[in-house]
């Protein structure tokens, strides 16, 4: 898990905490987080984040959810998903291959 979509989150007006971004990715049911160590304030917040961890329970995670909905409705922070951005294929079209003779039977023709 990406716990800062890749530092887009914190490049933003979302009214979240680097923290607490940590604190609810560790809340999940993730064998992995992400949290892009690019310096020793990187590091130490980790760590910080690591000692400071408790459970939440189903309210600060509702409270949380909250102060975020407005921000994910919009889907504007979710380049993995609104750009290519992130998507090598789309400016490598030729790491796909050729359709399969199955899958053109299937598709339609963009002709």
């Amino acid at each position: 898990m990406k716990s800062f979509g890749d530092g887009v989150l914190l490049k933003s007006d979302v009214p979240i905490k680097p923290i607490e971004f940590l604190h609810y990715s560790l809340n999940l049911p993730t064998s992995v987080v992400i949290t892009g160590c690019e310096s020793q304030r990187d590091l130490d917040q980790a760590f910080e984040a690591v000692k400071t961890f408790q459970p939440m329970d189903k309210s600060r995670v509702a409270e949380l959810l909250g102060r975020s909905r407005p921000y994910a409705l919009e889907g504007k922070y979710e380049l993995f998903k609104t750009s290519a951005t992130f998507d090598g294929t789309a400016k490598n079209a030729k790491w796909l291959g050729d359709e399969s003779e199955s899958v053109q039977k299937l598709a339609p023709t963009m002709k």
